[in-house]
């Protein structure tokens, strides 16, 4: 199967690539195993300080809101952390000491939203706070096992009672401006959070919980279904196992579901992600990335992988594969012809891209760029950087 551009991961920086370049005429093909960094997303875009008009238009077109207001948000732990550029209901506040009194409204059985997390970070911050557990009977064949207590599985019942939900808060309100619900709202229906706020009367903040991440979800499935409509294809649960490359060009890769059907194209994306995703792998001896055997930036010295410290910035978060300016993946020194190597792979090694979310997009950005700038044709008729085919050989 031959393609325009093939990309190795389906999380935020695949699917904008993918969204990008179907947009202007390529024909692209993403790869992706199915867990991915959106699956932990906060609903709030790290390190843009700005609204990029390019981002916004891209998700308006997939039915994605999106809000800017500097501020900070409300992290599952109680803590606070700056943010501007966040999803329609992901709340950005002015400052931590936005509340006088806030209810904080859970449902039992529930382990991973933690009320009294919040009500502590809270009240440091001067909010008094009151934590109930609403009893719903819709919730008791999933309490049987306590596994299926997770976010999706209670978002997928949540957005057909949030009515009944919005009853309860009305009755427990007292006299608190502030109701806090976790993200569980919204996965299906997009509608939800924001007539649970029209409805409740007193502010109304949606605060996350345990990942897999409700906004997370929902998000990847709006930008894929966007990039579906536009014609690109997208192989779900699959896993790139082998390159085949000659003279640093990728000339195609193989997965694990088609056998010995390959997947050729002129350029590469490998947005595979970091350590959560399987995109860098370690053993005892080494960090390293899988598919293609690229440069990773990494201490050789395993102890300085990680810091003893549970809560503090670890090491191994900042290592990533290195690149050319241009985001070429390089191996041994030298930039492969046409992959390109974006989101949450890089690790620290681009810091003028950013982090988190905001590197994905930066990444995908720039790396679409670069391919639709080398596939504008010349005057010959042949793309541009394109010299001829020679005979792949296996990596």
């Amino acid at each position: 199967m031959r393609f325009d551009t093939v990309i190795i991961g389906g999380g935020l920086a695949g699917l904008t690539a993918g969204i990008c370049l179907q947009k202007a005429g390529q024909d692209c093909a993403i790869v992706s195993t199915g867990q991915n960094a959106l699956h932990f997303f906060s609903g709030s875009f790290e390190s843009l300080e700005e609204a990029p008009a390019r981002l916004a238009g891209i998700f308006e077109e997939a039915g994605i809101r999106l809000h800017y207001q500097p501020g900070v948000r409300l992290m599952p732990m109680g803590t606070f952390r700056p943010a501007a550029l966040s999803l329609e209901d992901v709340d950005i506040l002015p400052d931590p000491a936005f509340s006088r009194k806030a209810l904080i409204v859970s449902i039992a059985g529930y382990q991973d939203f933690f009320a009294a997390f919040l009500a502590e970070g809270l009240e440091k911050q001067g909010t008094q706070c009151r934590i109930h557990f609403l009893q719903l009977p819709e919730m008791a064949q999933l309490m049987m096992s306590p596994s299926e207590m997770r976010s999706v599985q209670i978002a997928r019942t949540m957005d057909r009672m949030w009515e009944k939900v919005v009853g309860e808060i009305k009755v427990l309100l007292q006299d608190e401006d502030t109701v806090i619900l976790p993200q569980v709202f919204g996965l299906q229906d997009t509608t939800v959070p924001g007539r649970i706020r029209q409805a409740v009367p007193a502010r109304v903040i949606f605060a996350g919980t345990l990942p897999p991440s409700v906004p997370g979800i929902r998000t990847q499935q709006q930008l894929k279904r966007r990039y579906e409509v536009l014609g690109g294809t997208y192989l779900a649960g699959d896993e790139v196992i082998q390159a085949h490359v000659h003279d640093g060009v990728v000339h195609s890769v193989a997965t694990r579901n088609l056998d010995s059907h390959y997947l050729e194209a002129r350029h590469f994306i490998l947005a595979t992600g970091g350590y959560f995703s399987k995109g860098l792998r370690s053993n005892p001896f080494r960090i390293y990335e899988p598919v293609f055997g690229l440069d990773v930036d990494a201490s050789e010295d395993r102890n300085a992988w990680y810091d003893a410290a549970f809560a503090a910035d670890q090491p191994y978060l900042k290592f990533g594969v290195r690149t050319d300016p241009g985001l070429r993946a390089l191996r041994d020194g030298v930039a492969f012809e046409n992959l390109y190597a974006v989101g949450s792979l890089l690790g620290a090694t681009r810091p003028e891209l950013g982090s988190g979310a905001g590197l994905a997009i930066r990444s995908a950005f720039q790396a679409t760029d670069q391919i639709l700038r080398r596939s504008a044709p010349q005057e010959d008729g042949r793309p541009a950087g394109q010299s001829g085919e020679s005979n792949p050989s296996e990596s």
